[in-house]
């Protein structure tokens, strides 16, 4: 996996997104790595809001920022119109552009001059590395983990960055692989799972997270959603490429349909639970749910014990939420995993 170094600190770009969940790649980045950024520039019309200081690019350069970070991720992943001029002025300010958007940035020819003409860099992460293999479904060595989800958007990345650190914290050999274009600009590496040709999707998978010894967990950042009309097909290469010995269930509380598509309703947790396992057995026939994150960060704290409360009591699963409340309560049932798979 080859990743292009990414030159930090940056100012993070939110432009005009209509809401915090349009701005998730500027959000996780403020909230895994704030060290590496020293701002936010939005739009008059932008309703999103990492809590990073408010930047102009000429404030950023005198900060010390030395890329312009794309915070916004619309569905789709194109580059809007409106960014081209902010882009484009960044650039000749001294900075990189790095974007996580399914549209290269050199394909806009005003950026593509820009760079050229201030020597600085148009660095695109939703870029697969060259030669993927298909997959072999051969059992490797070491463990892993896989955050799956009930919807897009609940908490899979932050549920699997939260067990990275945590193990870690513990004394465990871990590490996070990421899978996005946010988790790759928060680990520094990766491969940006939904930019794979389908047939090489499970062989990504397997490129991420290799044989490692024994004991050692690879916690893999889990994309899309098995209930989703758009987004499955990435799931299902994921769960079988990464042939996870354990999964956690990712859920946003109070969410009934996937998101914008509200005719598809998302099914009880046991039945995701159910449906995942069934899904990952091909390549992993000890695989397991270890639990469920559920996203309750917008609740009070009775609620939330409320939600997490009744998750437990209808899964028999622990059930957490890993910003309110920690992950230790999943790493607890991780030697039980251990035991079955060694």
């Amino acid at each position: 996996m080859t990743t292009p170094r990414l030159r930090n600190p940056y100012l993070v770009f939110l432009g005009d997104a209509f809401s915090d969940l349009d701005a998730k790649t500027g959000h996780g980045v403020a909230w895994w790595t704030p060290e590496d950024c020293v701002g936010q520039l939005r739009y008059a019309n932008c309703r999103a809001d990492t809590g990073l200081p408010d930047m102009d690019i000429r404030q950023a350069v005198r900060a010390g920022a030395r890329s312009l970070l794309i915070g916004v991720a619309p569905t789709g992943g194109a580059i809007k119109a409106d960014w081209i001029s902010t882009l484009a002025a960044a650039l000749e300010a001294g900075l990189d552009v790095i974007s996580g958007m399914h549209t290269p940035l050199e394909s806009v020819p005003r950026l593509a001059n820009a760079a050229a003409r201030s020597g600085q860099r148009l660095v695109n992460l939703r870029v697969p590395p060259e030669d993927i293999p298909i997959a072999t479904g051969r059992p490797r060595s070491g463990m892993r983990l896989l955050t799956v989800g009930t919807d897009c958007a609940v908490g899979k990345k932050y549920t699997a960055l939260s067990l990275h650190r945590a193990l870690r914290v513990a004394g465990r050999r871990a590490t996070f692989r990421a899978t996005g274009q946010t988790g790759i600009m928060i680990a520094g590496e990766g491969i940006p799972i939904d930019a794979v040709v389908a047939d090489f999707v499970a062989g990504a998978a397997e490129l991420l997270s290799p044989d490692n010894s024994e004991g050692h967990w690879d916690v893999i950042e889990g994309q899309g959603s098995l209930f989703h009309p758009a987004y499955a097909a990435v799931t299902l290469g994921l769960v079988h490429g990464s042939q996870p010995d354990a999964l956690v269930l990712c859920h946003q509380a109070g969410r009934t349909t996937i998101d914008d598509y509200p005719d598809y309703p998302i099914p009880p947790w046991r039945e995701c639970i159910r449906r995942y396992e069934e899904a990952a057995q091909l390549t992993n026939p000890r695989v397991r749910c270890i639990g469920l994150s559920i996203n309750t960060g917008h609740l009070s704290e009775n609620a939330r014990l409320d939600v997490l409360q009744a998750a437990a009591d209808e899964t028999g699963l622990p059930a957490v939420d890993p910003i309110a409340s920690g992950v230790e309560a999943l790493l607890e049932v991780l030697p039980e995993v251990e035991a079955i798979n060694t």
